[in-house]
């Protein structure tokens, strides 16, 4: 699996939403801001966001956009779908061959697929935000927050 920019920020905009009050709001150039994403872009992610229901936005100039759940209810597999990210098959459809090997190695890789798949739903919003805490503490930082 490889995680485009798209995914990779998205995951980004939502860690940051996790240290706002309330989970936020909190607005898209701040959030670019803290992130160093392009405030366009990151935007057009939050919509997608919001339209799959992992945030909601509030307009006005105290708005921006908060998570809609505790971090627990989010998981990494919400969050990437929600902006189109796929796990491709890793085997679309059976081997041609009759050779016992390839029917093995298919099998497996269809598990490792499965395997995966359930992992991205399984780690949480929260997960990762206790993730990054530690590396920040390992680090010897106190309140910076840059994914």
């Amino acid at each position: 699996m490889k995680l485009t920019t798209r995914g990779h920020y998205s995951v980004k905009a939502l860690l940051d939403l996790t240290l706002q009050p309330g989970y936020g709001p909190s607005s898209v150039q701040a959030i670019a801001t803290r992130q160093d994403i392009s405030a366009a872009y990151l935007e057009k992610l939050l919509i997608q966001l919001r339209e799959a229901g992992l945030v909601y936005s509030v307009r006005g100039a105290q708005g921006g956009y908060g998570l809609a759940h505790q971090p627990a209810h989010i998981s990494l597999g919400q969050i990437l779908e929600a902006v189109g990210e796929s796990l491709p098959s890793l085997a679309n459809r059976p081997p041609d061959s009759n050779q016992v090997e390839d029917w093995v190695t298919y099998s497996l890789w269809n598990r490792l697929h499965q395997k995966l798949k359930e992992s991205l739903y399984t780690i949480s919003l929260e997960d990762l935000y206790f993730d990054a805490r530690s590396w920040q503490a390992s680090q010897g930082e106190a309140s910076n927050f840059v994914v």
